[in-house]
């Protein structure tokens, strides 16, 4: 099929390169001249596992191209793909004008009849809102697709091709088995329902998934206080196969560019449509109080943070991505500097990004042991491997007294660490060392 992928970040990109690699034409519009450069050479603008062969190997085969103009790229299309951003206002609304521009562009330019699947992930109604405002009056047929995405960051090509379910809203058989030719090579359950049912499955999953952190993390924050251990609680606790194992990981709680908004998205719908959700509002307060919570394990082991060195290891929201996008070190960073401490931070991947979110006093290095020279603490925010098996004489070495460790993701060897002489930190981990 000729498809017209509109956005390259991390869904477009993927899904550009996905479907370039499973034989579709594809041309991908990005307005951006400098990225439009790169993905035209053939570089990936951020890191995603994969992704760099799979453009290169449509690229050689002809099967992609850039533009820069939405207009020109609608010529041959069949399908218009959306993936442009929905970032969240400060009210927790979702920002939709980028989704808006975009349809309204393709209802002045479109030259043939048109499907549009959207992939951002846009809140329950908006297909409705879309054909009211834009669609109803169209020159050619446009027809309007939700096809939510639920690729995790750092495994998306590999999400791409091994999904759950291939949700697919659209209330047109022949329409929804054109969108469905798209992954005519991808063996999975596909789910056709309702535009604003498609819409809600995202929102629904994201926000379900959220839970079981925050309520992982409350359980963590309450074994504490009764003296249990949470390494123990949570396996068990998933082992049940109506809960399951997956999204029990205490620590400092979710970050990225989905969870985040969509729970704030979510909760934005069900004030606007009279309702009060009072558990999500619970998972968005406890996911934000843990951060506190960390500096807070900081100040009861050193006192006054002021004139302290602490050390952050890891800036990414999670291991494998180099996304900083509501990345819990990134707070944690800000409320430590407010407090007059002197921070170093390090990451694999996410440096440069996160650069411009942190204030200038913070030491920034790539090598985690130059990050750790003179530290009193070190706070474990992203559980990349590397930074797990560090070498951890060589890093007390490094320190200073009191050698604290505050282990943000339960990731660490709590005996190996305390048998060298430190003391240990973590959430919901008996006996804080």
């Amino acid at each position: 099929m000729d498809v017209v992928v509109v956005g390259t970040g991390y869904v477009g990109l993927v899904a550009a390169c996905c479907l370039a690699n499973s034989g579709h034409r594809v041309v991908a519009v990005e307005k951006d001249r400098v990225k439009l450069a790169a993905l035209e050479q053939g570089r990936v603008p951020f890191y995603e596992e994969g992704l760099d062969e799979l453009l290169q190997n449509a690229l050689a085969q002809g099967k992609i191209s850039f533009i820069s103009s939405l207009s020109n790229a609608l010529q041959d299309a069949e399908v218009v793909l959306l993936a442009v951003g929905t970032p969240s206002l400060p009210d927790g609304r979702v920002d939709l004008s980028q989704v808006y521009a975009a349809v309204q562009e393709i209802v002045q330019h479109a030259r043939r009849e048109t499907i549009i699947v959207m992939k951002s992930t846009v809140p329950p109604g908006t297909g409705r809102t879309l054909s009211k405002r834009f669609l109803a009056h169209c020159h050619v047929p446009i027809h309007y697709v939700s096809n939510p995405e639920f690729l995790r960051e750092g495994k998306a090509v590999w999400d791409w091709y091994h999904p759950d379910r291939i949700v697919v809203g659209c209330g047109d058989e022949t329409v929804v088995q054109q969108v469905l030719e798209l992954y005519a090579d991808i063996d999975a359950p596909k789910v056709v329902m309702d535009v604003t049912s498609a819409e809600m499955v995202k929102y629904a999953s994201n926000a379900f998934l959220a839970t079981k952190i925050s309520f992982i993390n409350e359980i963590a924050n309450l074994c504490e206080l009764v003296g249990a251990d949470i390494d123990k609680v949570a396996p068990a606790v998933g082992m049940d196969q109506r809960i399951g194992p997956h999204f029990l990981q205490s620590g400092l709680g979710y970050g990225g560019s989905c969870f985040p908004k969509d729970t704030k998205g979510l909760d934005y719908v069900s004030s606007f449509n009279g309702y009060r959700f009072s558990l999500l509002k619970s998972v968005i307060e406890v996911n934000a109080r843990q951060r506190i919570i960390a500096v807070r394990k900081l100040q009861e082991k050193l006192g006054d943070l002021h004139g302290k060195n602490i050390a952050v290891l890891g800036l990414a929201f999670k291991p494998g991505t180099d996304d900083v996008r509501e990345a819990p070190a990134l707070d944690i960073i800000k409320y430590l500097v407010d407090e007059g401490v002197v921070v170093a931070a390090t990451d694999p991947l996410a440096i440069e990004n996160a650069r411009s979110h942190l204030p200038s006093c913070v030491k920034l290095s790539p090598d985690p042991y130059e990050a750790l020279v003179g530290a009193q603490a070190f706070l474990l925010a992203t559980e990349w491997p590397q930074l797990v098996a560090l070498d951890w004489e060589k890093v007390k070495n490094l320190m200073r007294e009191p050698y604290l460790v505050v282990d943000g993701r339960n990731a660490l060897d709590v005996r190996r660490l305390v048998d060298l002489g430190y003391r240990y930190c973590g959430f919901g981990r008996p006996g804080n060392f």
